[in-house]
């Protein structure tokens, strides 16, 4: 090419440029307008935001009205109001965060109003007690509240020795299941009084307390909702069972 200019002075280099000037949108390359490729990433990166859908009520102030959703909707209302917004708007940074601050205002407002409930709940509580006779009070000093999970196992226990009863009840009395309840009973209080003394005196009292009022409330119940092979000494059992639950699980 130099070698025909030289001879040739006349004649003009052509247009080669092996450069690349990018104009955005536009690159110019050997003398040409090209375009170059749009990335589908340039979208996620807020290359094209503007054709994203936008939350309409960003801006609004009350979560419940920025959702959709009514003040006394359920959790579960309002947790289906919120996926079902940020799936609709996900490719919008905004509207998401808007969604989310929202849903977030109305579960902290919720967590708030359950402790507030539940601290004077607590309070109305103590203060009837304090308000209550002595005798209630003393009668209150022997008595507690073990956790769940002992109330749950103790209340299995003696589910258990009520339902073998029933089930048996065709072959003979439930002398032996009562004796199991009651030695359980008393296993219960010696292991919370540490004192086998008072645990007998505990549980044989529970044992014939319970006696007593299954023997007046059992025959007040119509005779058409009992089965023929429940007897008087069968139903005064289960009443049994809920006393001595009660004495080995709530007495100190």
């Amino acid at each position: 090419m130099d070698a025909l200019l030289l001879t040739n002075p006349n004649f003009s280099r052509p247009n080669l440029d092996f450069g690349l000037k990018s104009n955005g949108k536009k690159t110019r390359r050997y003398g040409l307008l090209m375009r170059s490729p749009r990335c589908t990433m340039d979208t996620s990166f807020g290359g094209n935001l503007d054709n994203l859908p936008k939350f309409p009520r960003t801006n609004v102030w009350n979560p419940y009205k920025r959702l959709g959703v009514s003040p006394y909707a359920s959790e579960e209302e309002i947790r289906g109001a919120r996926n079902f917004l940020t799936e609709q708007f996900a490719g919008h940074e905004r509207s998401v965060e808007s969604i989310e601050a929202a849903y977030e205002k109305i579960l902290m407002a919720s967590f708030r109003e359950r402790k507030k409930t539940k601290i004077n709940l607590k309070t109305r509580l103590k203060k009837k007690v304090e308000e209550s006779p002595p005798w209630v009070k003393r009668l209150l000093d022997f008595v507690e509240l073990p956790p769940t999970e002992v109330i749950l196992r103790r209340a299995f226990l003696f589910a258990f020795m009520g339902t073998w009863s029933v089930m048996n009840s065709t072959e003979g009395g439930p002398a032996f299941q009562v004796a199991i309840s009651l030695a359980a009973c008393i296993y219960f209080l010696n292991d919370k009084t540490k004192s086998i003394a008072r645990a007998s005196i505990l549980g044989f009292g529970a044992l014939v307390i319970g006696w007593f009022c299954g023997s007046l409330l059992v025959p007040m119940i119509p005779s058409v909702l009992l089965r023929p092979t429940w007897t008087l000494e069968l139903l005064t059992s289960l009443v049994c069972y809920v006393f001595l639950f009660l004495a080995c699980t709530f007495l100190k």
